[in-house]
């Protein structure tokens, strides 16, 4: 696999709807694949505040290189940094797109996010999100409230 820095520039924007088959195999935007043959993205169980707003945040391999080298400055003996390790390390995934431009994801971590037959995929610019239908509708409309103030951020 190349290194992060050789590694395509993808933009993740819109918002998908995909079914789910039995293997819990789903479907990525064409547009949100990337070129080079057998590239691995990491589902990470993102609790997100809340247990009930829990969903997989996907990262491409720059942004996992990016997360991993902030989580290795980290010192060893911060009992946060040892929790968030511990969080990221037992409750996270690597997977590789499929031929036909699907992801298989883990029985654990689709359990843990209550994805059965649909799958929302949300783009985050430089990474994305894979949400139960059910939850994302929940927070999005909490999300409404909070616009007016994010767009200050930019």
């Amino acid at each position: 696999m190349a290194n992060a820095e050789s590694i395509e520039t993808i933009y993740y924007l819109s918002l998908f709807r995909h079914g789910v088959d039995e293997k819990r195999r789903v479907q990525i935007p064409s547009k949100w694949r990337p070129s080079q043959p057998d590239t691995e993205l990491t589902l990470i169980l993102w609790p997100n505040g809340s247990l009930t707003e829990a969903n997989l945040l996907v990262l491409p391999p720059a942004q996992m290189k990016a997360l991993s080298d902030k989580i290795e400055a980290m010192p060893f003996a911060d009992p946060k940094a040892q929790a968030l390790r511990r969080l990221l390390g037992s409750k996270s995934a690597r997977v590789t797109l499929d031929k036909a431009g699907r992801i298989c994801i883990p029985d654990a971590l689709a359990k843990a996010v209550e994805i059965e037959t649909e799958a929302v995929l949300v783009g985050l610019v430089d990474r994305f999100e894979i949400w139960s239908p059910k939850r994302y509708d929940a927070v999005n409309a909490a999300d409404a409230g909070l616009l007016t103030e994010a767009f200050k951020l930019i």
